[in-house]
């Protein structure tokens, strides 16, 4: 089964697409979150680690169109740039805290929901649970497309 999620445009380079259902052996785990992931369009990895108490999330790679947006938007470099801030758990499998989006130089509500052990979802809003955009995220592997071993 596959359900299709929605953001609204605003979070386009940071946070929608087809989601597959768990299978019941799939359960992740919340240690399962950390690690490298890559957006729907493959053109931003982003690191989820621990900050301490909290968890975060940094731009380690970024294709050029990515790059030329965000320095069009805020003046600032992509990769290095934290988007996931003060996150923390919600529930099983779930965190809130605030993503920014860097080519609007604004900071939102967020969540993100892993799935599986090699998909998220990842959600933003302008309010809490109004004119929000989703997308699912894939995990990328320690040695995969940002030419370093991570």
């Amino acid at each position: 089964m596959i359900r299709k999620l929605y953001l609204a445009p605003l979070l386009a380079i940071v946070l929608g697409a087809a989601t597959p259902v768990l299978a019941a052996d799939a359960t992740p785990r919340s240690s399962d979150l950390f690690g490298v992931w890559r957006n729907p369009k493959g053109s931003v990895h982003l690191e989820i680690k621990s900050c301490g108490s909290e968890t975060c999330g940094y731009v380690v790679w970024a294709n050029a169109e990515a790059q030329a947006d965000v320095k069009k938007g805020s003046n600032q470099g992509l990769v290095g740039m934290q988007l996931l801030r003060d996150f923390s758990s919600s529930g099983a499998n779930e965190w809130k805290g605030k993503v920014f989006v860097p080519d609007l130089n604004m900071t939102f509500s967020g969540q993100v929901r892993l799935l599986d052990r090699s998909s998220l979802r990842a959600k933003g809003c302008l309010l809490p649970n109004f004119l929000c955009k989703a997308q699912v995220w894939t995990r990328v592997e320690s040695a995969g497309i940002t030419g370093r071993t991570l």
